[in-house]
């Protein structure tokens, strides 16, 4: 039996979220590959036995070659909520980026303006706004150093199309595979090493405090940077919602 692509880390009546591995598509795009939004449906229809059509809202994207969390609405009600929720920027998301090239400092905030070549499906950064241009935040802060790599945990405050990929890059720190943006070979399966460690939101039906933490995928390399996991800093800063 093939291994299934993603695992369930929480599930209601509302929201379903997942932990994808990298490589799978969330949704459609020119390739036709399978997506992840087909395989839940298919997930959904199946478990709780549901005739015709499933509903099942996407809330936010993960790019092909990332791995971690995904939010889909499992109601039209929760996904206009949990589309609220996003764009008030009412949730705080927490990646793990691992490079080569230390940054210039242990912790800081990234402001950039992005233009996104939609042909290439390749971002632009500049540092300062031209015409087209959206405006890109994320701060971060290194968590340690393991085999010649750096550990960092990333907080994007904005979500544009490839934000942390090409800001990191364009600090200097490329992550891992990344070739796209800059990392000088790729790795396995065309992964790269970002992942989407953490979510924290107030549940848009249940009105309840949601933490979620997705575990790295089964890659040995991925698994020697757990030791660096700073859970007392993260819970220290759970009320921290960006305005």
């Amino acid at each position: 039996m093939r291994k299934k692509p993603y695992q369930v880390v929480y599930e209601d009546n509302h929201l379903l979220i997942v932990n994808k591995d990298p490589g799978i598509l969330v949704q459609g795009d020119r390739t036709g590959d399978t997506t992840l939004l087909t395989v839940l449906k298919d997930y959904v229809k199946e478990k709780y036995e549901k005739p015709g059509e499933v509903f099942l809202g996407l809330v936010h994207r993960l790019d092909r070659p990332v791995s971690g969390l995904v939010v889909f609405a499992r109601t039209s009600k929760a996904l206009e909520r949990m589309n609220e929720i996003f764009r008030k920027r009412q949730v705080q998301k927490t990646y793990w980026a691992v490079v080569r090239q230390k940054p210039p400092q242990d912790a800081d905030k990234l402001v950039n303006w992005l233009v996104k070549d939609e042909q290439k499906n390749q971002v632009t950064v500049y540092d300062y706004e031209v015409p087209g241009s959206q405006k890109a935040e994320l701060s971060y802060r290194l968590l340690g150093r393991i085999n010649e790599h750096y550990l960092l945990e990333v907080n994007p405050i904005t979500g544009r199309p490839h934000q942390i990929r090409s800001q990191l890059a364009h600090m200097g720190c490329p992550i891992r595979g990344d070739v796209k943006y800059g990392y000088d070979r790729a790795v396995a399966d065309k992964k790269i090493y970002l992942h989407a460690r953490r979510l924290y939101f107030v549940h848009p039906v249940k009105k309840e405090p949601i933490l979620c933490k997705a575990g790295l995928p089964n890659d040995p390399f991925w698994e020697e940077f757990l030791e660096l996991d700073d859970e007392n800093y993260k819970d220290k800063n759970l009320d921290r919602i960006y305005e």
